[in-house]
């Protein structure tokens, strides 16, 4: 199991915020990936089946301020609390808005208040389970779509985890561990620029 530094180290270097030439007129939104370490396990955590995020306000500096004051917002995570490590490579959800991850570490312990306006319930999972086949179906490889069914020990509840939670889940999980996942995932975790400049481009010639 990595560290938090090696960890931090690893995605560091796939910081994406020159990286990749972003297309312009797109409607920017953001979403912070939160990791933290559990019992010597790397975990991530997300409300309902999505990451917190939402739309750029006016009054967001850039992708960070926009995913902090939305994780604030949707599960009470303040600023304050997060160690930003980095932004990952950007994708375009399916109402047209150019979604960009937001990587950072949290310290435990973390009680999260769910805004119950928007957020029905917060849970965490192992990093490494999205580069393992366990739970996972491929709904279209071509389209780098997949989909998890992840049962939480802790609730009993079983969650769905798919569409673009899973495709960022998946990134973070490969670039943080180092590791290829068990599944097609159409990137060289080494060097990913080149599939993610095409799957923005992918992407944008759909809209």
């Amino acid at each position: 199991m990595r560290t938090k530094e090696e960890t931090i180290a690893a995605l560091k270097q796939l910081d994406s915020a020159d990286s990749l030439s972003h297309p312009a007129g797109l409607p920017k939104a953001a979403v912070l990936v939160p990791l933290f370490m559990k019992d010597g396990q790397l975990r991530t955590s997300g409300g309902e089946v999505c990451f917190p995020g939402g739309k750029k306000d006016p009054g967001d500096e850039d992708d960070v301020g926009t995913a902090l004051r939305e994780a604030k917002e949707e599960i009470g995570l303040p600023a304050g609390q997060v160690e930003v490590v980095c932004r990952l490579f950007p994708l375009v959800s399916k109402n047209g808005l150019l979604v960009t991850p937001v990587v950072g570490f949290i310290d435990e312990p973390f009680s999260p208040s769910p805004n119950p306006a928007e957020v029905s319930s917060v849970f965490s999972v192992p990093l490494e389970f999205f580069t393992s086949g366990k739970g996972h179906r491929a709904l279209n490889a071509a389209s780098w779509m997949h989909s998890f069914h992840f049962a939480d020990p802790h609730s009993g509840e079983t969650f769905h985890i798919w569409g673009l939670t899973a495709m960022i889940a998946i990134m973070v999980a490969a670039f943080a561990c180092r590791k290829k996942p068990e599944f097609e995932i159409g990137f060289d975790i080494h060097d990913p620029v080149p599939f993610f400049q095409w799957n923005l481009q992918r992407q944008m010639s759909k809209l």
